[in-house]
């Protein structure tokens, strides 16, 4: 059901004596077609004078409930669409896109650079993952779909990518030519083409704000906002105004761990490695690996943790690393620095789709695998690089990781444990106590990773059932996602309200917990929106 907060005293324009009016009297409107009352499938649809814009196009993901919902039909027809907006590469806000162009979508899809490089690993390796459950499926029966399907394909990615035009920070541009036809209608608005411009999120590379101007009226479309002051990734940009603002809300019920330089982290390192036993951190191959392993290597550089064997087990993971080495400008200065005084790098494999294998020999043994080697004329990710690095990019040597009980961390795709490589290294260390799981990010409902950081004494993993005897740890500092604090704080740079803030992208608690917070402190307009529902902007259809 829909819940309104509303504060006390409604706030207008009257208010601050800013803002003007529309010249014409234009409809607007919103559907939530996705990330409301949840933390996944964002997807925002715009309609103003008879044109559509679709801003974040992602997979659902979570429990069965939700990931059902990416088989089901638009309500509404993709060709009808007449552009799309991406503020990140992560699955939630882009995975859906293949499948809205098999479904007939041919406009562009505006997007940062860094976004655009991204989404050219991302789809990809999604659409791989599509073909190979319905491959399994098929083969082992356990479908009642003849035969099982994937969501996508790998052609279908393809031709994604064939549309994302990408646009730097800071630059306006027109979603379309003005005068032109509607895809949806065949009518045009003069003087109403809206613009788009991407403002830093500081939530992954390439991250975004999407502002989008039509007429004298400005909408906010959030994404996932970052954090302030944690290595990697540069601050959330401030913004001071916007008309109508859709804000995430993942960790609006809650504040992240406090900094304790990496004390944490160390501890269960330090711990792990006095049992003899494996670390296994399940992490988004996005973002989250850079992060771990930068604080590994600080911890080690400031001789806080011991010189472990350390192994990135994920060829998207390797992939991302690659060109988040290649784009240290657009990260964190500190970031910056440390790879300039580092001569140090692992073994990556040169290929820009992170599937090749580490190096050109046959494949390693456990042994030689956790003596660290390197092979020469390789890649260098010195800002990420502890001493012991090594990419694990082939199965085979994937296979070997997980049969090897030397001490060792291994980090691992997914960050939730839905799946990927991740979950065979589950199977070979979680019922044992001298292992430690480590999950560094949310976890959302449904998700195995949720269920373990909830205490769970036993977990399915690759059809079977393993008693959980491993420690299982969780460290929220290094999420990505702003929590209660940080969004307050990115709020006040605003110099005047916006007429209605939207809470998406979070679980009901957390929804209505923000949402509270935001109506008794700034006493602001507030609703949380429902699955599908349509709203009309308030005070921009009729001025």
């Amino acid at each position: 059901m829909e819940r309104d907060l509303i504060a006390d005293t409604i706030i207008l324009y009257a208010r601050t004596g800013k803002g003007s009016r529309l010249s014409s009297n234009v409809t607007f409107s919103l559907t939530f077609l996705g990330a409301a009352g949840t933390v996944t499938g964002s997807k925002h649809l715009l309609e103003a004078a008879g044109r559509r814009v679709l801003v974040d196009c992602g997979l659902f993901q979570g429990v069965k409930e939700l990931r059902l919902r990416n088989w089901e039909p638009l309500p509404i027809d993709p060709a009808s669409i007449d552009a799309v907006v991406l503020t990140h590469a992560h699955l939630d806000h882009c995975g859906y896109l293949p499948r809205l162009v098999a479904g007939g979508y041919r406009g562009r899809v505006f997007c940062t650079p860094a976004t655009k490089e991204l989404c050219g690993i991302v789809l990809p390796d999604s659409a791989h993952i599509q073909e190979e459950d319905a491959r399994e499926a098929n083969r082992h029966g356990f479908t009642k779909h003849q035969p099982a399907l994937p969501l996508y394909t790998s052609v279908d990615a393809a031709r994604a990518l064939d549309r994302l035009q990408p646009v730097g920070y800071e630059r306006p541009v027109p979603l379309w030519s003005d005068g032109g036809q509607t895809a949806a209608q065949g009518v045009s608005a003069p003087g109403l083409t809206p613009t788009v411009e991407f403002v830093n999120a500081g939530h992954l590379l390439g991250s975004a704000y999407a502002r989008i101007r039509i007429g004298d009226r400005t909408l906010l479309f959030g994404g996932d906002l970052g954090r302030y002051g944690r290595p990697v990734l540069p601050d959330p940009s401030p913004v001071t105004e916007a008309d109508v603002l859709l804000l995430e809300s993942t960790y609006g019920d809650r504040l992240h761990q406090p900094d304790d330089n990496g004390e944490r982290l160390a501890t269960i390192v330090r711990q792990t490695a006095a049992r003899g036993g494996k670390l296994v951190v399940p992490a988004f191959a996005i973002g989250r690996v850079e992060e771990v392993l930068y604080w590994l290597k600080r911890l080690e550089d400031d001789k806080r943790i011991p010189s472990l064997p350390v192994f990135v087990d994920s060829p998207m993971a390797v992939a991302a690393l690659q060109f988040y080495a290649a784009r240290l400008n657009e990260l964190d200065a500190d970031l910056t620095m440390t790879a300039s005084r580092s001569d140090r790098g692992p073994a990556l494999s040169g290929s820009p789709s992170g599937r090749d294998q580490v190096a050109t020999r046959p494949a390693a043994s456990p042994d030689q695998i956790l003596s660290g080697s390197r092979s020469d004329g390789l890649r260098r990710v010195a800002a990420f690089a502890t001493a012991r690095l090594t990419m694990v990019a082939s199965m085979q040597q994937s296979a070997d990781l997980v049969a090897s009980r030397q001490p060792s961390i291994v980090i691992s795709s997914s960050g939730m444990a839905t799946g990927g490589r991740v979950l065979r290294h589950l199977a070979a260390t979680i019922t044992n106590p001298k292992n430690t799981v480590l999950f560094v990010g949310y976890q959302a409902a449904g998700t195995r990773g949720r269920l373990l950081t909830d205490g769970a004494k036993e977990i399915k993993l690759l059809g079977r059932i393993y008693p959980v005897a491993a420690r299982v740890e969780r460290v929220d500092s290094m999420s990505a996602h702003a929590d209660s604090g940080e969004i307050m704080r990115w709020l006040s740079a605003f110099t005047r309200p916006p007429r209605m803030t939207y809470l998406v992208h979070g679980d009901p608690v957390a929804l209505d917990a923000l949402a509270a917070r935001i109506a008794r402190e700034l006493r602001w307009s507030v609703r949380i929106p429902a699955h599908l529902e349509r709203v009309v902007i308030p005070d921009m259809a009729n001025g």
